[in-house]
């Protein structure tokens, strides 16, 4: 990654929180709660530029246009509303399990190894 990625990067982000800021204080603190969980649990992709969190903000903005509260927009169940979002996508808990049972087949081949 170069240098002007980086910074592009940076003006791309700032531009995303920008219009976080301008939306009303409840869909601001949903919004915020929803980027910790997704980048606790997320897809791997969530790190690869801004699409899910852009798309979020569009709906939120549409939400509050409309005069909606947010949660009317996500349903009182976040969490599920996040999981409905990244269902289909890879997440870190994937990658993590992936690793493990990487880690215990190495493990038992070399013990199978061992034992003949």
């Amino acid at each position: 990654m170069s240098i002007r990625d980086l910074i592009e990067g940076k003006k791309k982000w700032r531009a995303h929180m920008a219009r976080v800021k301008a939306l009303p204080r409840d869909y601001q603190l949903v919004y915020k709660e929803i980027q910790k969980y997704l980048f606790k649990v997320g897809p791997v992709e969530l790190t690869e530029g801004t699409g899910l969190l852009d798309g979020i903000v569009e709906l939120f903005e549409e939400g509050a246009a409309m005069g909606k509260g947010v949660l009317e927009v996500t349903g009182s169940d976040v969490a599920a509303f996040c999981d409905d979002l990244i269902k289909d996508s890879r997440t870190y808990a994937d990658v993590y399990q992936e690793s493990v049972n990487r880690e215990v087949a190495n493990a038992m081949n070399k013990v199978a190894k061992k034992t003949k």
